[in-house]
Parts: structure tokens; sequence; C-alpha cells
């Protein structure tokens, strides 16, 4: 990967996990098994989104639990229900969806806590495991079904819900899709494939299918690309937990920033938020913790629904 003139940060801590929210002597099946000897995690944290007034959601995968954290950095328990909710985003006009690890896709009530199924499942199969979630313009919701692919296994899947219901997959046979964003033209998905280290750009055709596939930046490291987001320049940001960075990338794919963790080396999932939307907003699983870095470009519009 070539660094030209990229430029190194350190990232701030903005808010912590409060100790009482933390989970001990209770393990989760999913966290004994992905962390190996970690037998007991207090959370994981991912999926930061904001919500009109300021707020940042996060989501608790073991434990099946939304916080909100108020623009003074207070935890507040959103929502707690029996899944693994992996992404979470909100929609322009309010309403917010979960992708469940477990259940499918999800919509949420944010006012009364309340989960409601909203697609479980591809007609008779079950999901193998949803992961992140984006909005198009025309109200589409873009989401990657992870699983437990790799590069041995290259089973994850792309998918497209239109708001009349119907389900495209535009991508099938790749090795664990994770953090998934729309270009601010609409005119290219950009997936985080994790276990291949790599971020692939998928060109929308008129139609709505995808062609011509392939890796847009190559990373190396960590254990490969998790949450992304983008910028209104087209820029992407980038998780990159096992490394502890934050990458930011120009339109044509070059690094412009490498924005370190100060407490963890596991960062998960990035939202652009603040007064100017040029804070980039992190979240860091194995520490509770959530990062922020300023940088010069503010963060394509939150709520892309129309």
């Amino acid at each position: 990967m070539y660094f030209g003139n990229c430029k190194t940060l350190t990232a701030e801590v903005f808010a912590t996990l409060p100790d009482h929210f933390r989970i001990t002597g209770r393990p989760s099946p999913r966290s004994s098994g992905s962390r190996g000897q970690h037998k007991e995690t207090h959370s994981f944290l991912e999926g930061p989104s904001f919500d009109r007034q300021g707020n940042l959601y996060v989501n608790d995968v073991p434990y099946g639990r939304l916080f909100r954290i108020t623009p003074g950095g207070t935890f507040e328990l959103a929502l707690h229900y029996d899944g693994e909710p992996c992404g979470h985003k909100i929609h322009k006009d309010g309403s917010s969806f979960i992708t469940d690890q477990r259940l499918g896709l999800l919509k949420a009530d944010l006012a009364t806590g309340e989960v409601s199924p909203h697609l479980p499942r591809r007609y008779t199969e079950g999901f193998r495991g949803l992961n992140d979630l984006c909005f198009s313009s025309a109200g589409e919701i873009y989401f990657t079904d992870q699983g437990l692919s790799d590069l041995s296994h290259p089973y994850g899947r792309v998918f497209c819900l239109s708001p009349d219901g119907t389900l495209r997959c535009l991508m099938e046979n790749a090795p664990s899709p994770n953090g998934i964003v729309l270009s601010p033209d609409g005119t290219s998905l950009f997936v985080a494939m994790t276990r291949a280290n790599a971020i692939w750009r998928l060109p929308l055709m008129v139609d709505g299918s995808s062609t011509k596939i392939g890796t847009f930046i190559t990373l190396s490291g960590g254990v490969g690309p998790d949450g992304i987001t983008i910028d209104e320049s087209g820029g992407l940001v980038v998780a990159h937990p096992g490394l502890g960075v934050i990458w930011v990338f120009d339109s044509r794919g070059e690094p412009t920033h490498r924005i370190e963790s100060p407490v963890g080396s596991f960062v998960t999932n990035v939202a652009f938020g603040g007064p100017d939307n040029r804070t980039i907003f992190a979240t860091e699983s194995h520490s509770g913790s959530i990062l922020m870095a300023k940088v010069d470009i503010p963060g394509a519009a939150a709520f892309s629904h129309m």
C-alpha cells in the first residue's frame, strides 16, 4: 500500500462503557468462540450511528444491547433483546434497522425499545450471519451476509432489499463481506472483505445489478478491514482491527491519514459525527471505548434515505 504524504494522528477517547454495563461471570457462546481463551467478554461494541439530535448509538454484539451515547459522552441503554446486533443504521425518516447475526434484518423502535423482524430469511433459507448495512437515496437497503466465510470457504453474500420488498443478491462466493457503504453519487458499493484484507468495489448498473467487481484497496496486517464509512468527496474511512488503526483514503484509494488508537488494537467500526460532521468516531471493542479524531473533509450525508 502506497503511503505518499499520509499523516499519522492519534485519536482521543470520547467515552468508555461504564462498569455497571460491563457483563461479568456470564460468557456468551459468541464471545468465547471468537476470542479463543477469552472466555468472558464484558461487551463488544460495534455499529456506530448518529441520530439527528447528535446521540451516538452503538451495538453490544454478544449481549443483544444497543446503547445511546449523549453528545456529552453519557451511556444509556436504548434497547435489549435476545439477539446479536452487529450493524445499525438510522433512516432519514427516523426508522432504525439492525443487521443481527442470528435473526436477520430487524427493525427497531428507539423510542419504545421494541425490536421486530423485517427480513429474517431469504425465502426458505436462513441468512448465514448478517453484518452491516447502508441505505440508498431510493430507500434500498444494502447489507452483507458474512457468516463464517473466509478465503477457504468464500460463501459470503451482498444483498439489496428494495422498498417494495424485492430482494436481490448482488454478489456471492465472497470471502467475509463486512462493512458496506454506498458512494455519494450512488454508482458504486464498497465492501470490506475482512479475510481477504481488502476493500472491494461493486459498480452498480442501471438495472440495479453489479458487474466488473474488483479490488479497490489492498491492506496488510491485522485481521482485515471491518467497518467502513465515506466522506462527501468519496474518500473511504476504514477500521482496521488488529492494527488498532483507522485509515482515511481519498477517492482514488490513496491513504491520506493513519489514525492510531490510544487504548487498544481492536478498532472495529467508524462513523462521522459532530456539529460539522468532520469528526470520525470509532469503536475500540476490547476496551469498550469510543474514539474520535477530527479530519478536514466532512462525512457524506448520514441520513441517506429520501
